[in-house]
């Protein structure tokens, strides 16, 4: 069973930790059923870029990201060639690291 070894992140996940998942769950998926709450404002429908993340280890294992995607990354705070939407990520055989950035660009935040 692969693993997402998430990096420390003071607002989600302060001392980082480690998650066994299935293949073929998306990072964000991962996360969530985890307690990890992980911005998602469209509910993981590829509309957003509130789920952004880093692959850091394993990038080349997720499949390739599509138009769509691409076209959202470029609004994502923090672009780098590492980044992915976690809702789009698919975790496939490898163990993947990933850090949350530190800020998100969320038009409507419930979380106040």
């Amino acid at each position: 069973m692969p693993q997402i070894i998430i990096l420390p992140n003071d607002d989600f996940c302060p001392e980082g930790t480690v998650l066994d998942v299935e293949t073929g769950t998306s990072v964000c998926r991962a996360l969530l059923d985890n307690d990890i709450e992980i911005e998602h404002a469209c509910e993981m429908s590829n509309a957003c870029t509130t789920c952004h993340v880093y692959i850091r280890e394993g990038f080349d294992s997720i499949e390739e990201s599509d138009e769509v995607e691409d076209d959202l990354l470029d609004k994502a705070w923090g672009l780098d060639p590492d980044s992915r939407l976690s809702c789009q990520a698919i975790i496939d055989q490898e163990d993947i690291v990933i850090e949350i950035p530190k800020y998100t660009i969320n038009q409507v935040s419930e979380n106040h």
